[in-house]
């Protein structure tokens, strides 16, 4: 028996697609969805799978939106303490 490395494998061949049958469904998202709507659904699709591979890896998420950004501190922001005496 021959074993072919994974290498070796086309990335499509999974599901068997063939040129034409990528343009056709090329030709139906575009269709369906039209030129103007298919990026926000691809946009979409990505933050998508992007969250989901997140949620599978377990990643605590981090809030950074209200955390002020660029924003350069002043002396007269940091508060003052007071010297303990030894």
């Amino acid at each position: 028996m021959i074993q072919i490395p994974i290498s070796f494998i086309p990335p499509l061949a999974f599901f068997n697609l063939g040129p034409w049958e990528i343009a056709l469904i090329v030709f139906l998202a575009l269709l369906f969805f039209g030129g103007k709507r298919l990026p926000s659904l691809a946009k979409d699709l990505g933050s998508g799978i992007k969250e989901f591979r997140k949620s599978l890896m377990g990643e605590p998420e981090s809030d950074n939106r209200s955390l002020p950004r660029n924003e350069e501190v002043t002396e007269k922001e940091i508060p003052k303490t007071k010297k303990k005496k030894a």
